[in-house]
């Protein structure tokens, strides 16, 4: 039998459950409560609570553009030398020795350079491989053409044409050798297959530019009028013409007509790198803002480019080299420093294809597009611009691209290779080091 007081003790128990939960829920509102009232009881507060909202978007922007200072400039490892833009500045402000200003300019370019290609890849990234390379490619010769400019503007047609041969020699024996010895000292014992449709693509057009550039040169021998200069301009201007035609029915080659040839390359290659592209969708610079950049880097390479056509002459007399050991070697050399760099990392990642159109795409745009347009440019504006390079100038460019062809011809790739042409280039380096410019004959006047 049920005791008399179980309800009282069932409906107490209730009771105080019910107490204790009241208690629970009142001690749950007190701090909502207690934050609105020292949000509301007066004005201050409440205006200091809405401060953060109101400069959240600032504080958002300059966090952005900090970042991406951080990315562009402290992002290499070549950030150090970026300290050379202003000192070359400034070196040409104060009018210091000539010879600094050159050294100062041509140190800029080197981060300058690397730091467009690297902008250039988040363009690149959306217009797949083929397209990427080419206009990472495009990007990557932004000095060269530069200079190039500059020195037609100021009618250097001797530096000219050394640094845009330079250009070539560098891209098919110095950054495709080493990209080929690093890579194949990294997989030693191995033997490596690479695309040979890509590089008889490309070996055909430069040997199209080797040929219009050879005719020329011989064209000035062989002339039986006493006026070869005529002849010379006229063949060099119509073979800048063919040479563009030839350039632009490669890219339809490889972009429409037998793009179907390349699938397989670029499958390859997207496949292979998908951890880059992760970490080029990490990166904080946008598309409007690589645009941004890219056109504030191509500024400050126009200025420095400026400073070392202008003084490249005098820095040769102080440094006591002469200007086309300097114009063939040292320019080459600073303005493909991005090219260079991109094509060892890629080597040493076994991924020789991409190196190969690194090289061989960026030495084919130089011969066939640079080269044309600045002698059409020339023609506009009344200079007389040939593409006769000199004997020793238009032997070297010869004899490069046919031990390239060689090189490449068996569709495999090891160390050996590599390192043969390394010390070609080192020959043709010693060479233009050794020659002298004969200097030309004082007139004597009456």
């Amino acid at each position: 039998m049920a005791s008399p007081n179980s309800g009282d003790v069932g409906a107490a128990g209730d009771l105080l459950e019910t107490g204790l939960l009241a208690a629970a829920s009142k001690e749950e509102e007190a701090p909502a409560v207690e934050t609105t009232a020292t949000s509301t009881s007066s004005g201050r507060p409440a205006e200091h609570e809405m401060m953060p909202t109101t400069r959240s978007p600032v504080r958002q922007g300059v966090r952005r553009v900090a970042a991406q200072l951080q990315e562009v400039f402290l992002g290499t490892k070549l950030f150090p030398l970026f300290s050379a833009v202003p000192l070359a500045v400034a070196a040409e402000h104060f009018r210091f020795a000539r010879a600094w200003v050159f050294v100062f300019s041509l140190i800029g370019l080197a981060p300058l350079a690397e730091r467009v290609s690297f902008l250039s890849e988040h363009i690149a990234d959306t217009a797949g491989p083929t397209a990427g390379g080419l206009l990472n490619a495009t990007c990557g010769n932004v000095p060269e053409l530069i200079i190039a400019l500059f020195a037609l503007h100021k009618e250097k047609m001797e530096i000219l044409k050394w640094s845009l041969l330079g250009s070539i020699l560098s891209n098919l024996l110095l950054v495709l050798g080493s990209s080929l010895l690093c890579g194949g000292l990294a997989n030693t014992g191995k033997e490596g297959p690479l695309d040979r449709r890509q590089a008889d693509v490309s070996i055909g057009l430069l040997m199209l530019g080797v040929l219009c550039h050879v005719l020329p040169l011989l064209s000035k021998y062989t002339t039986s009028t006493g006026d070869s200069t005529g002849s010379v301009l006229e063949l060099s201007r119509l073979c800048a013409i063919v040479m563009l035609i030839a350039y632009f029915g490669g890219l339809v080659f490889q972009l429409k007509t037998h793009r179907q040839f390349f699938v397989q390359e670029e499958s390859s290659q997207s496949s292979s790198s998908n951890s880059d592209d992760e970490v080029t969708n990490n990166s904080v610079i946008g598309s409007a803002s690589t645009v941004i950049w890219l056109i504030g880097m191509t500024v400050v390479i126009a200025v420095l480019s400026n400073y070392v056509i202008t003084t490249i002459e005098e820095a040769s007399d102080a440094l006591g080299i002469s200007v086309r050991f300097i114009s063939i070697i040292l320019l080459p050399v600073v303005g493909n420093a991005a090219e260079h760099t991109g094509a060892i990392i890629f080597a040493f990642k076994n991924k020789i294809d991409i190196t190969l159109g690194i090289a061989l795409g960026s030495a084919t745009q130089i011969l066939l597009l640079v080269v044309p347009v600045i002698l059409i440019v020339s023609w506009v504006n009344g200079i007389p611009m040939d593409l006769d390079l000199n004997l020793v100038e238009t032997g070297s460019l010869v004899m490069t691209v046919f031990t390239t062809a060689f090189t490449l011809q068996d569709g495999k790739w090891h160390y050996l290779k590599g390192f043969n042409l390394t010390l070609c280039y080192i020959v043709i380096a010693v060479c233009f080091f050794t020659i002298k410019v004969v200097p030309t004959p004082k007139k004597v006047h009456a």
